[in-house]
């Protein structure tokens, strides 16, 4: 009668073991699953730091057209305050003015 005694408890040992191993398993897989989630989709997760690394690409674009356009108002600006040739240019072709005794004929562009 011992015999089946020590049976039943080493299979209900084994029964306990392997439901605490299972629910183990399945806790680890959902921690997992947590973590993976939260590294695609987290606050600072692989989607944002897409989102913001195009972003800044776009604005890194953005700021070399500014500087670029930067740089050539400046070389203006430069020319307006040394150059009296191009303050000259500049004058008659923004505000059509003319020297004294010129005429300026000014055409329309019919498209074609």
């Amino acid at each position: 009668m011992q015999g089946k005694i020590k049976t039943r408890n080493l299979r209900q040992q084994v029964i306990i073991e392997r439901k605490r191993r299972t629910c183990i398993f399945f806790a680890l897989i959902l921690l997992a699953f947590l973590c993976i989630s939260l590294m695609l989709f987290g606050e600072k997760g692989l989607i944002k730091y897409d989102d913001l690394k195009k972003k800044t690409d776009n604005l890194d674009a953005e700021l070399t057209l500014i500087e670029k356009d930067n740089k050539l108002l400046k070389s203006q600006v430069e020319a307006l305050r040394k150059d009296p040739f191009f303050i000259e240019k500049y004058a008659r072709e923004e505000y059509g003015l003319a020297k004294p005794e010129e005429y300026i004929f000014q055409f329309q562009d019919d498209g074609r």
